[in-house]
């Protein structure tokens, strides 16, 4: 058997050391003549115990979120004194955290014009207003098929969702009309805004996917009553969109259901000859997600107009931007 030859590598150049690069003829400039994004003015002020919201208000920092949050509620305040649209887009998680109060009291002073919603929001609106409690345990109740099986809330949301096809109303008109009519049933009718959107005449439209809400489980459930007055409610929507030039749509806590619409009622009214090239759009939840960035903040404004996006719990958030916005009327 033939031995292989021993063959030694090949001997490789020891590396060339690299001079470090010369900077004696560096070109710099006096600090002073720097444009700077932070400065001392714009800082934090400590808080005085026993101070108002307003010296509050003041004390934050002019920087970066703050700085959008005091945009947005200057936009909201700019478009209710030029009587533009300020329409709220909302989960049902708002309801959820007792958010409610605020944003009948934002109805009531015609701040907010236009409510929209999705189908998961009826349910905890209509619970609170019927007796004052909502949000079920779900890990407590799939594991036995009892999760969603509330009869009150499925024959009788059904019964209003069908009450108001045969009416010819949206989803949102059927349900709030449905708690106004019922003498004495719905204690805490107060904080419902379905039944304030129906007694100041606000639309309160309901954007529903079949299948995601608690009611279409019920044997009450009407498919075709549902889909109607919630398309219904999409066209009311569209109008809205269409005439809010110069106005605002704020998107709070919905991932996909209401960014989805509300990209879609934007097209629609455009489509009509309506420009919407005016418009302030706002996504206001604790994560950022695609759809609102892409659908409500980034598309809508691309051709004019200014999106925002402020990241934060509902339930601290969106009474500081409520309050934000009456400060702008003292």
């Amino acid at each position: 058997m033939a031995t292989r030859p021993n063959r030694t590598p090949p001997q490789r150049p020891a590396p060339r050391q690299v001079p470090p690069i010369d900077v004696s003829d560096l070109t710099t400039y006096p600090l002073k003549k720097r444009h700077s994004k932070v400065r001392v003015s714009d800082f934090a002020q400590p808080w005085q115990r026993g101070g108002s919201f307003a010296r509050f208000y003041a004390s934050l920092p002019d920087i970066l979120a703050v700085k959008t949050l005091r945009a947005v509620a200057a936009a909201i305040a700019t478009a209710h004194r030029r009587r533009r649209p300020v329409i709220l887009g909302i989960g049902a998680h708002v309801i959820k955290v007792g958010l409610t109060p605020l944003l009948v009291d934002l109805m009531e002073r015609g701040i907010v014009t236009a409510v929209a919603m999705n189908g998961a929001g009826i349910i905890h609106d209509f619970e609170l207003a019927l007796l004052g409690h909502t949000s079920e345990e779900v890990d407590a109740e799939i594991d036995e098929g009892r999760f969603g099986m509330a009869e009150d809330t499925g024959r009788l949301l059904n019964e209003a969702i069908a009450r108001g096809a045969e009416n010819g109303q949206g989803l949102g008109e059927a349900v709030g009309h449905y708690i106004n009519r019922a003498q004495g049933q719905f204690r805490h009718k107060a904080t419902s805004i379905l039944a304030t959107g129906a007694r100041l005449g606000i639309p309160v439209t309901v954007h529903v996917a079949i299948g995601t809400d608690i009611i279409h489980m019920h044997p009450s459930a009407d498919g075709a009553a549902t889909g109607a007055t919630s398309l219904l409610d999409f066209r009311r929507l569209a109008a809205v969109v269409a005439g809010m030039e110069g106005g605002v749509y704020l998107n709070v806590g919905s991932a996909v259901i209401l960014p989805e619409v509300f990209l879609k009622a934007v097209s629609l009214g455009r489509n009509l000859g309506h420009p919407l090239a005016r418009i302030t759009t706002v996504n206001m939840d604790f994560l950022s997600h695609y759809r609102p960035l892409t659908n409500v903040v980034r598309r809508p404004t691309q051709k004019g107009g200014k999106g925002y996006q402020l990241t934060g719990h509902h339930e601290i958030m969106l009474p500081l931007l409520a309050a934000a916005v009456l400060e702008q009327f003292r």
